[in-house]
Formats: structure tokens, sequence, C-alpha cells
């Protein structure tokens, strides 16, 4: 009787350790994800690293991370781990920005929605080093709607105005208050959104520089008036403002 309930006993164990075995593996399998993989020398000894760009989804939305991560491993078995911010979806480069002859990781955190943002990171490895670097600043604007349902914005680094004819939401804005017969009801700003884009562009001379761009809305997140962007080129150690464009259409 007893080596019945023994055996039983014993095969009921092994039963559950082997179902709690399978469920932490199912665990650990899903712990995170790797977003990309990469290998290139970033540390400027000739030999390429391994770069990982990782990963961890929320257990009830796998669409958005609430964690993420690069993991760097060289070749004499040092690993260097950098985290981020969270986010719906992320991307790497390796690309020379800061101009000394050996890649850095330029890693890009997309916040998700419809009026996502990006959050922007640059890192150098170099002599196996790990250091972060700056990026540009979004652009600062000064905005507000004018009477005669239009709307006036300054960039104030260049100091240069636009006007804008919203004269195609008109029936929008009257339904909302904004404008009653051509007139603001009181003062309003627009709302000037960080980088919606930065993302490394290649001159004609090679140079790389950073291009991004900001979206200016209006009363409502889908209420796109303008799209703001701006080049950037690293010298002396610091980002420096190449150009500027605005246009209502969003370019490619």
């Amino acid at each position: 009787m007893k080596k019945g309930f023994l055996f039983v006993a014993s095969a009921f164990f092994l039963m559950s350790f082997t179902a709690i075995t399978g469920v932490y593996a199912y665990e650990e399998k899903t712990k995170n994800v790797t977003i990309s993989q990469h290998e290139s020398d970033i540390t400027g000894d000739g030999i390429n690293e391994v770069i990982h760009l990782k990963g961890v989804p929320y257990e009830d939305d796998e669409d958005y991370l609430k964690e993420i991560y690069i993991e760097v491993s060289t070749s004499d078995d040092k690993k260097y781990k950098i985290t981020l911010e969270s986010g719906s979806k992320a991307s790497l480069k390796l690309v020379d920005l800061n101009q000394d002859g050996v890649k850095d990781i330029f890693a890009n955190v997309f916040t998700g929605g419809s009026g996502g943002i990006t959050l922007n990171y640059l890192y150098t490895l170099k002599d196996n080093i790990s250091k972060e670097l700056s990026v540009p600043e979004p652009l600062e604007m000064d905005s507000s709607f004018e009477n005669g349902y239009k709307a006036k914005m300054t960039i104030r680094q260049t100091g240069k105005s636009y006007l804008f004819d919203l004269k195609d939401r008109k029936k929008y804005y009257k339904k909302l208050g904004l404008f009653y017969k051509g007139k603001l009801n009181e003062p309003t700003e627009l709302t000037v959104n960080s980088f919606h884009s930065l993302k490394p562009v290649k001159l004609n001379t090679g140079q790389l520089i950073l291009k991004g761009m900001q979206r200016i809305t209006g009363i409502a997140n889908a209420d796109t008036i303008a799209f703001v962007e701006s080049t950037w080129k690293f010298n002396n150690g610091k980002w420096n403002l190449n150009s500027t464009s605005v246009t209502t259409k969003e370019s490619k």
C-alpha cells in the first residue's frame, strides 16, 4: 500500500515538475525579443562586435515594449548594456556621426499612438569606453491661431515666420467655438511636437548629418497644420542647425 502510494506521489511530482519546467521555459523564451542583430567594429580595434537590440513586451500587450535595451559583446568577452526608454517600436543604426573614424550606436524609440514621437539616443564605444553623446534638441517655436482662420508660427533659432491659411477648416473650427465670424474667441496656441523622426542622412560629400521632422498641430492631434524639417551637422563637439524647411505635407 505504501509502495503504491509512493509510486503515485512520485509520478504526480514528476508530472508537476515537468509542467512547471515547461511553463518556466516558455516564460524564459518569451521574456525578451530580439528586434535586430548587427556585427560591426564599434570600438576601433578592427574586430567586429555583436550588437543586439532587444525588448521585453508587456504580458497583456505584446505590441508595447516595457523594456528596451542594447547588448554589445566584444571579441574579448566584454559585455555592455545600454538601457533605453519603453515604447512600441525601436530601431538601431551603426553610423559615425561624431566623425571620429569609429561607428557610433544611433537608436530610436517610437513612443506609439497617433501623436507618437521618437526618443533618440547616440552612444560611442570607442576604445571600449561606453559614453553617451548628445543628439539635437527639437526646434523651439512660437505659434498661435490668428484672426481670419489663420495660424502663425515663428522658429526661434532662425527668426523666420510662417503664416497658414486654414479656411478649409472653417466649419470645424466654428463648430468647436474657436472662431466667431472669423475672429478668435480667445488667444490659442498651436502644439509644437517633439521630433516625429530623426534619422541619419548622407550628403553628396559623404558626410553624415541628422534630419529631423516635427509636427505642428492645432486644437487636436489630428489637426495637423505643418511639418517642420531640420538638418543638423556635428562640428566642434556639438550639433549645429544646418537648414530648416516648413511644409503642409510630410516629406519622405
